[in-house]
């Protein structure tokens, strides 16, 4: 075994420094949920569980919070299913199409959320189909501003797949969905729930799209944030953000117990 060369100080000062830039502001949020004085200020005034209480206890932010959560699940589950199935036509299909498919499927990364959302609106109130301020409209939105990222990871682990694994199977007797379902889908579902991930944490944390489709009945989390902000300006907001990260690191733990997110990452 060859020895490692030594990681030069310049990069882990780098590397520390953003971690820092990372960490940071979700330090400051959690302390300012955590402030005993009447407004959203940093340093806190104290330190006191009284806007934690709050959240618990508002009928305004916990709906926004299950909606968040319930809009989030189901697109997650929406755009893992066409992310994954996309990725498979993209690395194994040819021709001057794919590529164009490529980028049609990865212009909701490039394109502004504030763009995106407007577009949105704007089809589907002109086109009457009944999907404008509804649940139905909102998770299509979110669907295609997740539904990159699951295709993007998929397809990272497509590139370097092995084709002969599957014809392999074919030869010993399995059906092709036996022997995508044994070989092609295990050998991927590092990255597909990698792909899951990404999409369930920027479903949750949309804003942009959301801010054009979501009515005051049907509130996510962070339009709930952004009005309490925006008129009241009191640290419920920063104690709605705790539980935000909390349910973003949860939800991390939970697949790294499933999933060896080394393998995602190529640690």
């Amino acid at each position: 075994m060859r020895d490692e060369s030594p990681i030069p100080l310049i990069f882990k000062a780098i590397s520390v420094i953003t971690l820092a830039m990372l960490a940071i502001p979700v330090v400051i949020v959690v302390l300012a949920g955590l402030n005993a004085g009447d407004y959203l200020t940093f340093p806190p005034q104290g330190l006191s569980l009284r806007w934690v209480i709050s959240f618990l206890t508002s009928p305004t932010f916990l709906s926004a919070y299950g909606i968040s959560f319930l809009v989030a699940a189901i697109s997650t589950v929406i755009s893992t299913v066409i992310g994954a199935m996309a990725a498979l036509f993209l690395t194994r299909a040819g021709g001057r199409v794919v590529a164009v498919l490529r980028a049609f499927f990865m212009m909701p990364i490039v394109l502004p959320g504030v763009v995106l959302g407007l577009a949105l609106y704007v089809f589907y109130v002109s086109s009457g189909i009944g999907l404008a301020r509804s649940l139905a409209g909102l998770v299509i939105g979110h669907v295609i501003v997740t539904c990159p990222f699951v295709i993007a990871t998929v397809t990272a682990a497509l590139v370097g797949f092995d084709r002969s694994l599957e014809e392999a199977a074919r030869s010993l007797g399995a059906s092709p969905f036996a022997a995508f379902r044994l070989v092609t889908l295990k050998i991927i579902s590092p990255a597909i729930s990698a792909g899951t991930i990404f999409a369930f944490i920027i479903s949750f944390g949309q804003f942009e799209v959301t801010l054009f489709l979501s009515t005051p009945n049907l509130q996510t989390l962070p339009m709930a944030m952004y009005v309490a902000l925006r008129y009241s300006f009191e640290p419920t907001a920063a104690a709605a953000g705790i539980f935000a990260i909390v349910l973003v690191v949860i939800s991390m733990v939970a697949t790294s117990r499933l999933v060896n997110l080394k393998r995602i990452f190529g640690g």
